[in-house]
This record gives C-alpha cells, sequence and structure tokens, in this order.
C-alpha cells in the first residue's frame, strides 16, 4: 500500500508533464473501454432480438386445424434486403389464445396492426397496401418487434380466408421460445464474434498496452532512481503500477459513460441494416465487471512488466546503456501461425479442400490468432534488422533514423502495430462476407416465383400471368404423392406451355412443335428413368383424371434459368380439357432479376393473392436480412479498429518525438536542418509500417483463403478485395507520413540537453 501512495504521490509532484501523461492514459483507456463495451454488447443485442422473436412465435396445435379453434398463416416476402413478414389471424370461437406481444387483443376480421417502420413504408409505398386486406387499426408495441426497423403485421381475417391454404394451423398460444430466423445464424455468429475480436480487441490490446507505457524511458529512469536508493524491486513495480490503474480505472468509469451516450445515439438514429432499442444495449453486469476490473488489471500486469527491467537492473536505463537485441520468439509464432494458414489454404488446389469439421475448427482461428500475434510481435525483430541493413547507406537522412532504430527497435512495435492489425483484419472480415454472398446472393439474370396451385382461384391465376413485369409463364403439373410406389422410375411431371413460353424460359430449343406432347431433354444432363402418370384436375366442381406418358419424340435445350425446366414433359396448353386446371402443382412466374424488378413483381402478386405462398426461388430473404446485419457489424469493427489503431499510432508516434526532442535539438545544435529531421522522423515510422503492411496483406490474404477453403463455398480465392486492401494500405501509410511530419518543430531548446 505504501508503494501504491508513492506512486500517487509522485505522480502529483511530477510537473505539467506527468500530469498530461496521467490524462492522456485516462483518455486513451476511456476510448479503449468503450469500444470494448461496444464489442461485448453486440451479441446482447442480437440475443434481444432474438428473445422477442421467439416471444411472438406462433405454438400450434398438430395435424389438420379443426372448426372453432383460432387460425395461424405466416406469410414472408422480401422487402429489399429485408423481411416484410405478415401474420394472419382468423378469431376462433374455441380455445383461444391471448394477443400476442405488442398487441392488446387479437384483430378482427379485416382489422389491421402494423409496426411504426411499416406504417412509415405504406405512406412511401401505397402498393403495399394491397398485401394487408384490410384497415390499419393501429400500431405494435415494442413488446412485439425484434427491431424498430422491422417491417410486420398481424392482418385479421375470417375463417373462409384462409381455410383454404395448406400452411394454416391452429394457434395454441404464443412463445416457442427460440427465434425462427435468428438475426445472425448461431455458427456465423462465433465467426463474427472472432472477426470482431481480431478487428477490434487485438488493436485495443496494443492500445491499451501504449497508454500504459507512454514517456517510458524518463519514467524507467525516474524508477531506476527509486530503487537504487533502497526501494525493493517489487515496490518498485508497484510504484510504476499505481498509476497506470488509476488511469485505467478512471478511464473505465469514463468509457462507460462514453459507452452509455453512444448506445442512446446510435439505437435511436439506427445504423445500416441494424437498429435496436436503447435498453437492449444496456451493458451486462459481466461486461461491466470486465470493463471496471479487467482493465485495471491489465494495467497492473502491463505497469509491473513495464517497469521489470528498471526494477531488476536499474543501471540498464542509463543512456550509455547497450539495447538488447529483439528476441525471436515473435517470428517462430509468425512463422507457426504461417505454416497452419498457408496448409489449409494449400488444400484448396487439391480436389478434395478441407472443411470445418474436427479439429479443423479449432486449427483454423488458431492459425488466424497466431498469424496475427506473430506479425506484432516480429516487428521489433524486423525493425533492427531492416535498420541494420539500411543503417549502412551513404543517405544522412536513413542514417540517421535506422541508427535510431537499431538502438532502440521495440518503438516500432508500439507506433505501428494497431495499424498493422487492422489491415490484416481486414482480409478476415472481407473473407467472411464472400462466404455469406455465397449463401444468400443469387448469380442468375433471371428470378424465378413459384406459387402453389392450391391456394389460388383460376381468376386469380389468369391475373398473375398478366403481370407486366413478366417475361415468361408456364404451370407445372404434379402427380399425386404415393408412398406405395416401387421402382427406380419415377412418376413424370409435366410443364405446361407453348413453344414460344419454353423459348422465353431457356437460352436454346431445338425441335420444338406447338401442339404436340414432346419429351424435353438436356443435352449435358443424363436423364433420369421417368414412367407415365395420372395428373388430378379440377373442372369446376367435378374432378377429373389425365394421363401423362413420357413421348418418344424429344425437344432439345439448353442454358436454362428457371428450375421448372427441368421436367421430364412438355405439355401443350391446348390439350387440356376447357376450364380444367391441376389439383396439385405449380404456377412459376419468371422476371429480370434487378431489385427494382423483382420488388414489383411481389408487389403486384401479393395484390392478387394476398395470402399465397410466393417462393422467390434463389432468393434467400432471411439470408439476405443476416448478411446486411453482418456486414454493418464488420463495418462497425472496422471503425472501431480504424479509431483504435489511428489514435495508438498518434499517441504513440506523439510520446516518442517528445521523448526524443533532447536528441532532436542536439541534431539541430549540431547543423541538421528541420527538414532533414523531419525526413528522419518520418522513415523511422514509415519504413517499419511499409514492411508490416506488406506483411499484414500477404498473411491476411492467406488467412482468409484458409477461412474460405474450410468454410466449404465456391470461392477461394478472393482476388476481388486485393485493390480495397492495397488502396487501404496506401491510406495508412499516407497518414502515417502526414501524422510525423510535424512532429519536429522549429524551436531550439538548448536547456532540454541541460536538463537530459
Amino acid at each position: 500500500m505504501r508503494e501504491f501512495l508513492l506512486g500517487l504521490r509522485l505522480l502529483l509532484g511530477s510537473g505539467r508533464g506527468a500530469r498530461a501523461r496521467f490524462w492522456l492514459m485516462t483518455l486513451g483507456s476511456s476510448l479503449g473501454v468503450c469500444c470494448l463495451a461496444l464489442v461485448l454488447t453486440v451479441p446482447a443485442i442480437l440475443d434481444a432480438r432474438d428473445g422477442r422473436a421467439g416471444d411472438r412465435d406462433p405454438v400450434v396445435f398438430s395435424g389438420k386445424p379443426t372448426s372453432g379453434r383460432t387460425l395461424v398463416l405466416e406469410r414472408t416476402d422480401p422487402h429489399g434486403s429485408r423481411p416484410f413478414n405478415r401474420v394472419f389471424l382468423a378469431r376462433g370461437t374455441r380455445d383461444t389464445p391471448g394477443p400476442p406481444p405488442g398487441l392488446d387483443a387479437l384483430p378482427a376480421p379485416h382489422q389491421v396492426f402494423v409496426s411504426p417502420a411499416l406504417r412509415e413504408q405504406l405512406r412511401r409505398e401505397p402498393g403495399l397496401k394491397n398485401l394487408l386486406p384490410g384497415t390499419v387499426r393501429g400500431t405494435i408495441a415494442p413488446a412485439g418487434l425484434t427491431d424498430p426497423n422491422e417491417l410486420y403485421a398481424y392482418v385479421g381475417a375470417a375463417e373462409s380466408d384462409l381455410g383454404h391454404a395448406s400452411a394454416t394451423r391452429a394457434l395454441k398460444s404464443w412463445g416457442s421460445g427460440y427465434a425462427p430466423n435468428p438475426a445472425v445464424d448461431p455458427s456465423t455468429l462465433d465467426i463474427l464474434r472472432f472477426t470482431m475480436a481480431t478487428l477490434v480487441l487485438l488493436p485495443l490490446a496494443v492500445y491499451l498496452s501504449v497508454c500504459a507505457r507512454l514517456s517510458a524511458a524518463s519514467r524507467n529512469r525516474r524508477l531506476a532512481a527509486l530503487r537504487l536508493l533502497g526501494l525493493s524491486a517489487k515496490g518498485t513495480q508497484r510504484v510504476n503500477a499505481a498509476e497506470t490503474v488509476v488511469a485505467a480505472l478512471l478511464g473505465a468509469v469514463l468509457g462507460i459513460g462514453e459507452y452509455w451516450l453512444l448506445n442512446q445515439i446510435m439505437a435511436r438514429t439506427g445504423l445500416p441494416g441494424l437498429k435496436w432499442y436503447p435498453g437492449d444495449g444496456t451493458p451486462t453486469a459481466g461486461t461491466l465487471a470486465l470493463c471496471l476490473i479487467g482493465c485495471p488489471v491489465l494495467a497492473w500486469f502491463v505497469g509491473r512488466a513495464s517497469a521489470r527491467a528498471a526494477a531488476t537492473n536499474p543501471l540498464s536505463t542509463r543512456r550509455t546503456a547497450m539495447p538488447r537485441t529483439p528476441r525471436i520468439w515473435g517470428g517462430l509464432l509468425l512463422v507457426t501461425g504461417l505454416g497452419i494458414v498457408v496448409g489449409y489454404s494449400l488444400t484448396g488446389l487439391t480436389a478434395h479442400p478441407a472443411d470445418s469439421s474436427g479439429i479443423n475448427a479449432l486449427l483454423v482461428p488458431l492459425g488466424v490468432l497466431l498469424t496475427g500475434l506473430g506479425l506484432v510481435l516480429s516487428m521489433p525483430l524486423l525493425s533492427y534488422l531492416m535498420a541494420r541493413r539500411l543503417a549502412r547507406s551513404k543517405s544522412l537522412t536513413l542514417n540517421l533514423a535506422m541508427r535510431r532504430n537499431e538502438v532502440e527497435p521495440g518503438s516500432a512495435m508500439r507506433v505501428v502495430s494497431g495499424l498493422v492489425l487492422l489491415v490484416f483484419s481486414a482480409s478476415l472480415a472481407q473473407g467472411v462476407l464472400v462466404e455469406e454472398s455465397q449463401i444468400t446472393r443469387s448469380s442468375s439474370p433471371s428470378q424465378e416465383y413459384g406459387i402453389p396451385l392450391a391456394g389460388l382461384t383460376p381468376h386469380q391465376q389468369h391475373r398473375l400471368t398478366g403481370i407486366p413485369e413478366l417475361r415468361a409463364h408456364a404451370l407445372v403439373m404434379e402427380p399425386p404423392f404415393n408412398p406405395n410406389a416401387e421402382g427406380p422410375r419415377i412418376p413424370a411431371r409435366a410443364l405446361v406451355a407453348t413453344c414460344g413460353q419454353l423459348k422465353s424460359l431457356v437460352r436454346h430449343v431445338e425441335g420444338c412443335v406447338d401442339g404436340k406432347a414432346l419429351r424435353l431433354t438436356d443435352p449435358a444432363v443424363t436423364p433420369e428413368p421417368v414412367a407415365s402418370s395420372t395428373i388430378r384436375l379440377r373442372q369446376g366442381d367435378r374432378h377429373t383424371s389425365l394421363k401423362i406418358t413420357v413421348p418418344r419424340q424429344r425437344v432439345l435445350f439448353s442454358g436454362y434459368d428457371v428450375t421448372s425446366v427441368d421436367t421430364p414433359v412438355l405439355y401443350p396448353p391446348s390439350k387440356l380439357p376447357s376450364g380444367a386446371v391441376p389439383a396439385a402443382g405449380t404456377l412459376v412466374l419468371a422476371s429480370a432479376s434487378d431489385p427494382a424488378t423483382v420488388r414489383a413483381v411481389l408487389d403486384r402478386i401479393g395484390a392478387i393473392a394476398p395470402t399465397a405462398d410466393v417462393d422467390p426461388v434463389g432468393i434467400n430473404v432471411d439470408g439476405l436480412q443476416q448478411i446486411s446485419v453482418i456486414e454493418t457489424l464488420l463495418a462497425l469493427g472496422m471503425v472501431m479498429g480504424l479509431v483504435v489503431g489511428a489514435a495508438a499510432f498518434l499517441v504513440s508516434a506523439t510520446d516518442r518525438a517528445v521523448e526524443r526532442r533532447s536528441q532532436v535539438t542536439a541534431l539541430a545544435l549540431i547543423g541538421a536542418r528541420p527538414r532533414v529531421l523531419r525526413l528522419v522522423q518520418c522513415a523511422q515510422v514509415v519504413l517499419p509500417l511499409a514492411v508490416g503492411l506488406l506483411l499484414a496483406l500477404i498473411t491476411g490474404k492467406l488467412a482468409e483463403t484458409s477461412y474460405l477453403v474450410t468454410g466449404g463455398g465456391e470461392i477461394f480465392w478472393d482476388d476481388a478485395g486485393i485493390p480495397l486492401l492495397v488502396a487501404a494500405a496506401g491510406t495508412v501509410l499516407l497518414a502515417a507520413v502526414l501524422g510525423t511530419l510535424p512532429l519536429v518543430g522549429r524551436r531550439i531548446d538548448p536547456e532540454m540537453i541541460r536538463r537530459d
């Protein structure tokens, strides 16, 4: 305790410079704690969203709905990259459940309750009202919504409106306890946490270490003096730790306050693809404990470790002492991590690339972590080796700059590590986005919509085929399912279309004849054995059947973008009985795949058949929402990493310049020009940073490749992201140059040399 109080007395009595250093450490710690709290709270925000989604999830009775019970029908359509959810409710007379969260009562027929975001969207897009048959009577409270930006509606309906839909179920209660569509898939959330930790927490650890070691040289000399005066080694370490602990504790309190203010602002303004209620972002007890206790504990160990040399060997802090050569173990970590990621990357060149099962799920993240950690810890060794090589140059600027880096190579790690880690982490963030894009986004130029015929009337079918944005439509007839069928042959399905319709669905057609049933054949695909089938038809109130035999005459096609063309039989519409429609089948619509056309077609489908189950083939609406959230969180992590890395660079570069004022003054007195001194200061920082950024680009792309290979996608080598990373590295270098040039002033103060 005496040493702790002594450290505080030295802090208060060491002049303005020491107090300025203390407040700089405090503000730096507050920034770090704010970023740490934000990273730790992101999973809690996602859990709160998923919790409310689970509380409103309908629990239904098993089997077919019985008369008198409340019926529920859920529909989800893509609205851009956001899902548009509609829940149709037909209130029953028995076993009636209570209202869902966010409503006071179940909606009556033709009553509609919408989320606030949907109410605003209806004002901007009146066409959406066609999807909500009824009158808007109110809004849903926050307890029934995952976030303020959600498009959600409860639509009251009559039993006759929902009885024909196959997805209609009898409602038992609300709250299944789990979210049907989590904001981020659990497996992806683990990857996201790892990437966010790499983006933010690794630069944050460097930043807190930099803040705890400000004015390290002068403080080490002060601690060495205390040690020579008789203070014990452990006591000397405690004296140094006192200042860092108090600064970290005060910074943690300020950081929590900064996060609270930031949460209030961001929750109200929102981020692209991600919005939450302020209460969702309230730090948990674990987050508060980690910030208020973990950061001071980290500062205690950093403070003791930074004073170990002065405490154990005080004479090593004198100016004439020879510095110790950097150790090689940081480079060993880098080589070990690179060995793992390169090994997994090379499997992508083989016929059987590695996957993420078994021990691979542990080794790939371990390799990435070892690579990132080794990249930082090898910077002193790389700076030392480069300095020894370039110090032999005949250039005065390079000679002065590299001699200083040779004497003090560890300063390079403190100055450039945050920015190097940022570029390394950016590759990992790109890898996550590339993998998610493969899952959720279709590259087909055609967009297909499948609508089951069981939920459509003949009039609705006719109106749907007349939607102006469509470029093609067809009908697929399905044979009834027969669980007792034997043999390898598959009952034939039939595509009801003319030759003109077939040509609009595929790129090349050969041998098509109108008015005849033909065998559809793709020369690039091996045909499966197909048996004749019987299709059931509805003709008014009567039911008939139609025999579908597999014809011998073939029509060749290739290059189709619509999956329904994989039926074995092309059946002409003219051969269907007048007024007959298949009892089981799918109405297939096709349009262009640009977002505006897709949105227009979905709106028109909803206006014609509001309760129809529309399958927009290839559009994973939940995946689109998920990747939007992931992109936002990764962008947030990149911004925080950039802020932390830039702050670490500016703080350490400024502290480094202040520590060397006496040396710069001495050089100025013997005739060195300010321009030369600025170039020396710039070269001391920019050259190690350039080497670090080059290594970060190479190792980052290798780490990204190992992740993509084991992720199981089709893309292993993300060449498209290289120009962006090179541009980011160039911007970082330019910022470093601009940040170091003003650190050498014009004023020469000989007092610095005398006092030194």
